[in-house]
């Protein structure tokens, strides 16, 4: 099988993730590419450690009447920037929206790869979750299912690198001499992927009342680490245990019995996930650890791309995390 792939927004962090993946891709074949501010440039000058016969590939502008023949288009772009020129796009081609335009709207499915695969087999139309649910939902999840905490009143304290900003991130702020040595939070009590871990927790719960999220910015460039504090009376033992049972066949979900660090899944798509309970205090604190460009976009992209098709889920994400 060859499947014809294309990337709009190749120019941003997470387009540029989709093409490092899709280039080492056992069944994708990169014939499309498009890009804001690399337009009508060569896929190398942008990327150069490219292989010559993908790196010959000249940026176009994205216009949705004008694509060749696709079979798949991933599709990186700021919120508010996909609904329409996707919704022109030929129901052939399938396609995955890494941006949020898509998360939970009709017609699309939500592809929280690891929690809901079965969902994702042969759709054509999926909306990739959003880096901090995708860290902040991974390690909930079993918990919920299992009824080991309270869905109301969860608390989320999270941290991310700089690259979660994309490569046009503003303004200074992002700049090395901001960043460095400082951490802030931002996006208080409105942040945009407050309504998707919502929508989520009442899927898998029924109800997700008095729920907090606050996010941070460190001066890393990649990684996201969600400390979550919940209510329940479950040990730790028997968070982990059910952890363990509810990915027991997920292949890139890692459940640890010690603190996380975000290094473990740098350059990588697999999500860690950790607890640490006080059964006479009523608390469980859940921990997810991602590369927010890895499983918090592309490589969770490509693995619900594999889905689609009916590939093995693994297929080009079988990398080892990078370290040091």
């Amino acid at each position: 099988m060859s499947i014809r792939v294309g990337i709009v927004g190749i120019s941003g962090y997470g387009g540029g993730e989709a093409l490092r993946l899709c280039a080492a891709h056992p069944e994708f074949h990169v014939v499309y590419a498009a890009g804001e501010s690399s337009a009508g440039q060569a896929l190398s000058q942008r990327y150069p450690g490219l292989p010559s016969a993908l790196g010959n590939l000249v940026v176009q502008k994205f216009h949705p009447g004008e694509l060749p023949e696709l079979d798949l288009l991933f599709a990186s772009l700021p919120t508010g920037e996909s609904k329409a020129p996707l919704a022109q796009l030929s129901p052939r081609t399938k396609i995955v929206d890494i941006g949020g335009d898509h998360r939970y709207v009709e017609g699309w499915t939500y592809g929280l790869a690891d929690v809901w695969p079965e969902q994702i087999r042969g759709q054509s139309r999926i909306a990739n979750p959003g880096c901090y649910p995708a860290a902040t939902l991974t390690p909930l999840a079993p918990l919920l299912a299992r009824g080991l905490i309270e869905p109301d009143g969860i608390i989320v304290d999270a941290k991310t690198g700089v690259s979660g900003a994309g490569r046009g991130g503003g303004d200074a702020k992002f700049s090395y001499a901001e960043c460095n040595e400082d951490v802030s939070a931002y996006g208080l009590l409105k942040h945009v992927h407050m309504p998707e871990i919502e929508k989520t927790i009442q899927k898998l719960a029924g109800s997700a009342r008095r729920f907090v999220f606050t996010p941070h910015l460190i001066p890393m460039t990649r990684g996201i680490l969600a400390t979550i504090y919940c209510r329940g009376k479950a040990t730790t033992e028997e968070c982990l245990a059910a952890a363990r049972q509810y990915y027991a066949n997920r292949s890139f979900v890692r459940v640890s019995d010690k603190p996380l660090h975000t290094k473990w899944a740098y350059g990588s798509n697999n999500v860690f996930v950790s607890y640490a309970c006080d059964p006479e205090r009523e608390l469980v604190m859940a921990f997810g650890a991602i590369d927010n460009l890895g499983k918090g976009a592309a490589g969770q992209a490509v693995q619900n791309a594999n889905l689609m098709f009916g590939l093995p889920e693994s297929a080009g994400l079988e990398g080892v995390a990078l370290w040091p």
